[in-house]
């Protein structure tokens, strides 16, 4: 052996085969394709892999799971109105908003979203084919009547929010509706990241046959979200856990319970 070439002498790995890690990942993208190493590493750890981020993203890229994301365009940021302050609890400040979609036939639908900023919880995720003041009012009394009503709920000039039966239902809760600037979406930027999670991770991923084909499928994403999807800007837990969490220490809605 003493005559053999020192270039012939290589080193061979010892490191444990992956292929488990790499088939559990991919299952994970398949299922969340929204889903980055981030949050794919979030849930790994819950199921018990020892695995840090770092190697979870040495395999992700290594297996081409990476997501393809548009270059955002230059905007200059937009200042918030004067008094707002970012919520301490639960039911504190709601966002509010409809998004746009149809069914497989091409009728068109509007869904109305609601989102707790605190917790970013959504208690609401509702697909109409049409939607007046009064169907916004029994959604919301619908969801109030299960985790009770907010301080305020941010909204934009649409006809809906604007209305008078939507103005004496909020004075008659105790309930504020704090208006955007027209033309200014960034003024509600909590419910416009929700619609934009709910649009790629939902509605870009199905083809809704009928309406209750739709409320099916909406309902059920809205549920993931809540309970298992993970949330960085909340330490990457589920929105239930604050929820839980609030109602804890105490009744977690600050306003009048009508």
């Amino acid at each position: 052996m003493l005559g053999v070439e020192r270039s012939s002498d290589h080193y061979r790995g010892c490191r444990a085969d992956q292929a488990d890690l790499k088939k559990r990942m991919q299952e994970i993208a398949e299922t969340r394709v929204r889903y980055g190493y981030r949050r794919i590493h979030v849930l790994l750890r819950r199921e018990g892999w020892d695995v840090n981020a770092k190697r979870v993203f040495r395999l992700y890229k290594e297996l081409g799971l990476q997501l393809r994301q548009k270059p955002p365009k230059r905007r200059v940021k937009a200042k918030l109105r004067e008094g707002r302050c970012a919520a301490s609890c639960s039911n504190e400040v709601w966002a509010m908003d409809f998004v746009h979609d149809q069914l497989a036939t091409g009728s068109k639908l509007r869904i109305l979203t609601v989102i707790d900023t605190y917790s970013r919880f959504s208690p609401a995720v509702v697909p109409r084919f049409s939607f007046r003041a009064p169907d916004v009012i029994e959604v919301l009394d619908r969801v109030c009547g299960e985790v009770g009503y907010p301080a305020s709920i941010r909204v934009d000039q649409g006809s809906e929010f604007v209305s008078r039966d939507l103005d004496l239902w909020a004075y008659m809760k105790g309930v504020v509706l704090d208006f955007s600037r027209p033309g200014t979406p960034t003024d509600n930027a909590f419910i416009e990241s929700f619609n934009g999670k709910f649009r790629a991770e939902c509605l870009n991923q199905h083809w809704f046959m009928s309406l209750d084909d739709a409320v099916g499928k909406c309902e059920t994403w809205r549920r993931d979200y809540n309970e298992v999807r993970p949330h960085s800007a909340i330490g990457n837990k589920p929105p239930i856990s604050l929820v839980n969490r609030s109602a804890a220490h105490g009744p977690p809605w600050p306003a009048g319970t009508g």
